[in-house]
């Protein structure tokens, strides 16, 4: 488990993961995180990992590094929040070298996740980007849907961003209506995911259908459909709080809870 307590490292060695532009580096022992050593100049600490300090190096890197995403593929649930906090961090350094409110050089503290600007005394944090995603249920069927985007054959559930100003539930039937033109009745929490792609927050609902016909916006989802268990499409990938919410509701529906 990641230790997120920057106070902790007090010394510039302990383990490193290394990111470049398109990829992430193995380790020798096929994972991503490179043995105990002293850090190169520029990584930054991201806590403590099986009681050593860890941190990321940003780097040009090598084009046949995997990628961040097949490497979520492949390594274990406990390093999902390490592999994304190491991807978020390195994005908010890269994106936050200058203050956005008087444009002077930002300087990074070293006791916490924060950038600190010299002239005008702002400061930045990491972004995080609130998201709902959303599995919509109508007894034994849920409603899933394809964007543009997603490989062949592959429907997921519906997500968006939060509005300024507006809640979680309120962003769920905002989302449903705008994506899908149906409305939905009881909304109910299932769980979050940090998702680094390239700062969500995702907050994950499920939703029961109450009434209206499937309308495609036509932009952000070209089909939408119902689907029950025994004839589900290709579906998500299995690390992402996506499949999270259709596994959990097969399971539930397998069970008659």
């Amino acid at each position: 488990m990641l230790i997120r307590d920057l106070s902790r490292v007090t010394q510039r060695h302990g383990y490193l993961i290394r990111v470049g532009r398109d990829g992430v580096a193995p380790a020798p022992d096929g994972g991503i995180i490179q043995p105990i050593a002293d850090w190169p100049s520029g990584a930054v600490a991201l806590g403590e990992w099986l009681g050593a300090p860890i941190a990321v190096f940003g780097e040009n890197g090598s084009a046949d590094w995997p990628t961040a995403r097949q490497w979520l593929h492949t390594l274990p649930r406990d390093q999902f929040p390490l592999l994304s906090s190491a991807l978020q961090v390195l994005k908010w350094l890269r994106d936050h070298r200058f203050c956005g409110r008087c444009g002077k050089r930002m300087k990074r503290l070293e006791h916490e996740f924060a950038m600190h600007c010299t002239g005008c005394q702002h400061r930045s944090y990491p972004r995080i980007s609130p998201c709902i995603i959303t599995l919509i249920t109508r007894g034994r069927e849920m409603l899933l849907a394809r964007s543009p985007r997603f490989g062949p054959g592959m429907y997921s559930t519906l997500a968006g961003f939060i509005e300024a100003g507006e809640s979680a539930e309120e962003a769920v039937r905002r989302e449903v209506h705008e994506e899908v033109g149906v409305e939905v009745g009881r909304v109910s929490y299932f769980q979050s995911q940090s998702w680094p792609f390239p700062h969500s927050f995702m907050l994950g609902y499920y939703a029961e259908y109450a009434g209206g016909d499937i309308t495609i916006d036509g932009v952000e989802i070209e089909d939408a459909q119902w689907f029950t268990p025994e004839d589900l499409p290709g579906l998500p990938p299995k690390f992402s709080i996506s499949h999270a919410l259709i596994d959990n509701f097969l399971r539930s529906v397998a069970t008659g809870r």
